[in-house]
């Protein structure tokens, strides 16, 4: 394989990883522009939408309405644990959220295990999603997917900017992660808007969910762990509180992930994980505000 052909392949691994870590990070940086919490239970909808989408196929409901199906079930998960865990300790000191979100976390996980087991599950794909595309005489590879991963990010991203440029919710959202009090006093309905943003955000993070479980093939109680913290460092490094940032760190995060094991010696490629959280300390010591700054960044 020539090296123009081998690194068109790696990008294109990178932008599928890619998409998945933005996924998560967006909806981060949703509830932290509002709330100015970190919602570690973020990653427990990812969970939440990969076995809502297993379950309705053993309903016998067609892949992609389970898809939606599933993605619906994480976007509720989102706001029942919003109205019954966040926001009694509204406005309480951020360790009490913080405790909170781990709490809901290990009861998400533990209510995983209970129903399904601590067992991976097998997640069972439709045949046209085991295809693949094939170019150059097969030395570039497009899998199914790859493509649907880009384009259901693709198709989730423009939704998201849509809304929260054009309809009265999402520039409400926009107000309160502007300022909470000031949104509250022009008559904003600040408890409506924070709901939504949870919705959006869980229903993103259940997306991600489901589309890591196909990529994987299995899902379990723990699977969305590692991708949380993952997104965390996206976020980090593109400016938490930022959707613009979220999504320039999932990207970022993705192909410094691919290029590591692609271009790296062999014996490097087992400590990417260190690599990405020496990175994530760089940012935190010498540009705490991401890449894109409070000043710059582009709010809700």
């Amino acid at each position: 394989m020539s090296t123009e052909l081998y690194i068109a392949q790696q990008i294109i691994n990178a932008v599928s990883l890619g998409s998945l870590y933005a996924l998560v990070a967006i909806g981060l940086s949703m509830i932290f522009g509002i709330l100015r919490m970190t919602n570690f239970a973020h990653g427990d909808m990812m969970m939440v939408g990969a076995f809502g989408t297993l379950v309705l196929q053993f309903m016998n409901l067609g892949f992609g309405w389970a898809v939606l199906g599933g993605i619906g079930i994480g976007a509720l998960a989102g706001v029942v644990v919003e109205r019954v865990a966040y926001r009694p300790v509204r406005g309480a000191p951020e360790v009490t959220l913080l405790l909170t979100s781990l709490a809901v976390t290990y009861i998400l996980e533990n209510l995983g295990i209970l129903i399904f087991t601590s067992s991976a599950q097998n997640f069972p794909l439709p045949e046209w999603m085991d295809s693949a595309f094939q170019l150059f005489d097969g030395q570039i590879t497009f899998t199914q997917i790859n493509l649907m991963t880009v384009a259901l990010t693709a198709v989730a991203l423009g939704a998201l900017g849509w809304f929260v440029t054009r309809t009265d919710i999402g520039l409400g959202m926009r107000a309160a992660a502007e300022d909470m009090g000031a949104a509250n006093l022009v008559g904003l309905d600040v408890n409506r808007l924070i709901v939504v943003a949870f919705a959006i955000a869980s229903g993103f993070a259940g997306l991600a969910g489901i589309l890591w479980a196909a990529q994987a093939g299995v899902v379990e109680p723990h699977m969305g762990f590692t991708p949380l913290l993952k997104a965390f460092v996206a976020a980090i490094i593109g400016g938490f509180g930022s959707i613009a940032g979220a999504l320039i760190g999932g990207y970022l995060l993705g192909a410094l992930e691919v290029f590591i094991v692609a271009f790296l010696p062999s014996e490097i490629s087992p400590y990417r994980d260190a690599i990405v959280f020496i990175l994530l300390i760089g940012f935190l010591l010498f540009r705490p505000n991401g890449l894109l700054k409070r000043s710059q960044e582009v709010k809700l």
